[in-house]
């Protein structure tokens, strides 16, 4: 399967985050044609798209702008509505909005526009990480080059359609890409999630409807608007169509991002980034970021789609994969993703809050090679307790990469106890050569 540069088309060029050279590609005519629609026939055009959300779920970006009540007659209708574009991009091993925003801004700029207009939101809000300045400053620099052009602010193109974007810093929490806690950040409370119902669409920003959308999400969309659904519909999937961005990182020879149509496989991918790294080989990898449940070699074949992933008992999540060879120990690195579940975990509720303290406290003693065989069923059974009953999605991802590194790597802890550490230690002088497979 062949690569599908679409959001990545121009990231290359010299100042292409600049308007001129996106308007030079293009930018902003798929706007122009959205305007001159109804914004019931966007939303339409979206939904029959099947773009699904980009920032791990994989939700239906069209039917969620459908969830927004247009009545004005009802209490619902009659609120302002607003657009909240997710780009507190926190998950280890994800790095596909953050280059996108650096590299072509305008290409969210341009879809928050279509966006908002679609749901008839005259206020959107793009939520940023704090922590990454430079893409920070390359954002708002887009926004105030869009109000500057008309592409913002008050009759946007002589459409009667009245826009204001505020581009807005986190202050870096984990927990804030959850979108309720997000939510809660922007009204200036500390973030931490929402009991639902009621829904964000309903009851989100100031009690009022909203829609909160991934990065890659709202910037697929004026590529949609502008070259129709069909053309989106040559590429991926029947259920999972389209491109999307695959962030490689770990032990391959070219790590980067790399654009596809849903369905690619990992093997596919490799082969574009040159494999792994000279003189090694595949141990294990993740499908979707840290959060998703572990693959090995057995999986190079998979298609990396939603329904795929699924079936082959992981999560697509946010396409990061993290490539990891036969040096990395396993225990090792899902010890330093527990820990940073732990320290992200907001304390709203005691699965979350109690059980990654004590899932941090029994693999650093199996790292450490001084627990015992019954601290595996341990493990298991506090993950068993957390999934499903923590208030928000942390404390199921926090389980992940636990349950199924047991299920595939369960030797590998009892290597460390045998060892009295880890056996890939160089400073074991029981270390075997290349230690545990």
């Amino acid at each position: 399967m062949a690569l599908s540069p679409v959001l990545s088309r121009h990231w290359d060029e010299p100042r292409s985050w600049t308007l001129d050279t996106y308007r030079s590609h293009h930018g902003y005519r798929a706007l122009e044609r959205a305007l001159r629609s109804d914004p019931d026939e966007v939303i339409a055009t979206v939904k029959d798209s099947g773009l699904r959300g980009r920032g791990g779920a994989g939700f239906p970006t069209g039917t969620k702008w459908s969830f927004i009540p247009q009545d004005p007659a009802t209490p619902a209708g009659a609120k302002p509505h607003y657009l909240v574009v997710n780009a507190d991009e926190s998950e280890p091993g994800t790095c596909k909005d953050m280059p996108l925003m650096l590299a072509t801004p305008h290409t969210l700029v341009e879809g928050v526009v279509i966006a908002a207009y679609a749901i008839r939101a005259s206020h959107a809000f793009i939520y940023l990480r704090g922590e990454v300045v430079p893409v920070l400053r390359r954002v708002q620099n887009a926004v105030a080059e869009a109000y500057a052009a008309g592409y913002l602010g008050r009759d946007i193109l002589g459409s009667g359609f009245d826009l204001d974007v505020v581009v807005h810093a986190g202050a870096g929490a984990y927990i804030c890409g959850e979108e309720t806690a997000l939510l809660d950040s922007l009204e200036g409370r500390r973030g931490q999630p929402r009991l639902r119902p009621p829904f964000p669409a309903v009851a989100g920003l100031y009690a009022c409807p909203t829609v909160v959308n991934n990065v890659e999400s709202i910037a697929s969309v004026p590529a949609i608007v502008l070259n129709g659904v069909d053309w989106f519909h040559t590429m991926g999937t029947e259920k999972s169509p389209g491109f999307t961005l695959y962030s490689l990182s770990g032990h391959v020879t070219r790590p980067g991002q790399y654009e596809a149509p849903l369905g690619i496989t990992l093997r596919e991918l490799l082969d574009y980034a040159g494999g792994i790294r000279a003189g090694h080989r595949l141990k294990f990898w993740t499908p979707g970021g840290s959060s998703t449940p572990l693959f090995t070699a057995e999986q190079l074949d998979v298609p990396l789609d939603y329904e795929g992933v699924g079936a082959a008992g992981s999560m697509l999540g946010t396409k990061a994969l993290q490539i990891f060879d036969e040096t990395t120990c396993v225990v090792r690195a899902v010890l330093r993703w527990s820990q940073f579940y732990k320290h992200e975990s907001c304390g709203k509720c005691t699965p979350c809050r109690e059980g990654t303290w004590w899932l941090v406290q029994i693999l650093e003693r199996l790292e450490a090679g001084t627990g015992t065989e019954d601290d595996l069923d341990k493990l298991l059974d506090i993950s068993d307790n957390i999934l499903g009953r923590a208030f928000c999605a942390l404390g199921d991802a926090a389980t992940s990469p636990i349950t199924s590194s047991i299920a595939l790597f369960r030797d590998e802890y009892i290597a460390h106890l045998s060892h009295g550490g880890c056996p890939f230690d160089p400073r074991l002088s029981s270390l075997t050569a290349g230690g545990p497979s």
